[in-house]
Order: structure tokens, then sequence, then C-alpha cells
């Protein structure tokens, strides 16, 4: 039998999963970095405006709705 904790931990695992696909790529990747990228420093600090603000908002929160969910699960 499954509880409600296990039903809202599976549809907040496909709605991070989605929220995560829909964000912008902010650097050219794990190969650039491998590979020495010219334009990818990772020790800077980037300003995240409009949109891509918003979805890291959107992120962290889900991301948090999702581990309490989890850790609520484990215990009931």
């Amino acid at each position: 039998m499954t509880t409600p904790a296990e039903i809202a931990l599976l549809v907040l695992s496909f709605i991070l999963i989605i929220i995560v696909l829909l964000q912008s790529s902010k650097s050219e990747g794990a190969s650039a970095a491998i590979m020495g990228g010219n334009k990818m420093n990772i020790f800077t600090r980037t300003k995240e405006r409009g949109a891509d603000k918003i979805m890291t908002i959107i992120t962290a929160c889900i991301t948090t709705a999702f581990f309490l969910t989890a850790l609520l699960a484990n215990y009931l």
C-alpha cells in the first residue's frame, strides 16, 4: 500500500526532472572543463536574470520539498 508521502515523492520527482531539463545551459559543459575551454571559469560569480533566476528559485524550492518528502516517506 502506498502512502500519500510516496505519491507526493513520485510527483515531485517528475516535476524536478522536468524543471532541471528546462533550465538553460550556463557553460560549455564538462568537456570544456576537461579540455580547457577558454570561456569557462568556475570561480567567477554570474548573476542570473529574468527567467533563469526564476527557474533557479523554483528548482531550489522543488528540491527542498523533494528532500523533506523523502525524509517523511522514510519515517512513515
